[in-house]
């Protein structure tokens, strides 16, 4: 028999969230074009190479710009492209007028530096927050980045979407990286939870996540939390998107989180 005592579990659902900033950022779009009509907002994606996933995704932003009413220009380029090659693209969009905001699709080429590359772009137009001004600037309460990392960005919508307090709560990040774990670390920081970052070498994660009030997992690692280790009324945010071997499925995979 279920514990009537125990609240019903909410799906935060990120779809429907989703829809409704993009209907507000059109209405904000429109708005902004009325009042100053030579200005379109432009954004550009720069890939290397051809890998099927990042296409995808850059279909994906397209698509969403042309929603938006965003002009969206894709600049494909080689998968051989010398570092110096790309620094002058880079260069190029850093100094057009034209462009507000600038994305190069990762992963990039062995031989190219990831490091060097998120670097290059022009912090004010590095929409992906992965520049050092803008990390630096969101490790600070007293200034604001100039774009946030939009992953992080989208567990902290889900929260104030669904009127989720935060401020006082114990909150574990499970993972650290540079693109997740790290940035939403220091968001849900801001907005006064008591953060708690677990990595690869935090001893015994799972009593850290037993504590969570909420817990946002991007580890990288399939089902790595179990449901075991979560305490009724926790907010959870999968952040882990992982193929999982099944051969009832027709793919012959199915998705599952971390």
């Amino acid at each position: 028999m279920p514990d009537s005592d125990q609240p019903a579990a909410v799906r935060l659902d990120g779809k429907v969230i989703s829809e409704q900033v993009r209907s507000e950022l059109t209405q904000k779009v429109a708005e902004f074009k009325k009042n100053h009509p030579t200005f379109t907002p432009k954004l550009v994606a720069i890939q290397v190479g051809e890998r099927s996933d990042s296409s995808l995704y850059i279909r994906q932003k397209s698509k969403a710009c042309k929603e938006i009413g965003i002009s969206f220009e894709h600049v494909q380029l080689p998968d051989d492209i010398q570092q110096a090659e790309l620094d002058a693209h880079m260069d190029k969009i850093n100094n057009d007028p034209t462009i507000h905001g600038v994305i190069v699709q990762l992963p990039v080429p062995d031989h190219l530096s990831t490091k060097h590359i998120v670097h290059s772009i022009c912090p004010e137009k590095d929409v992906d927050g992965f520049h050092a001004e803008n990390i630096g600037h969101l490790s600070k309460r007293a200034t604001e980045p100039f774009f946030n990392s939009c992953t992080p960005m989208g567990c902290i919508e889900l929260l104030k979407r669904y009127d989720i307090a935060v401020a006082g709560k114990q909150a574990v990040v499970v993972g650290r990286s540079d693109i997740v774990g790290s940035p939403v670390a220091m968001m849900l920081n801001n907005l006064d939870a008591t953060v708690t970052l677990c990595h690869s070498k935090t001893p015994d994660i799972e009593a850290k996540v037993r504590e969570a009030d909420i817990l946002v997992v991007a580890i990288g690692k399939p089902e790595f939390v179990k449901a075991s280790w979560v305490k009724p009324g926790a907010v959870v945010i999968d952040v882990g998107m992982n193929a999982k071997d099944d051969p009832t499925k027709k793919s012959g995979y199915r998705w599952v989180g971390d």
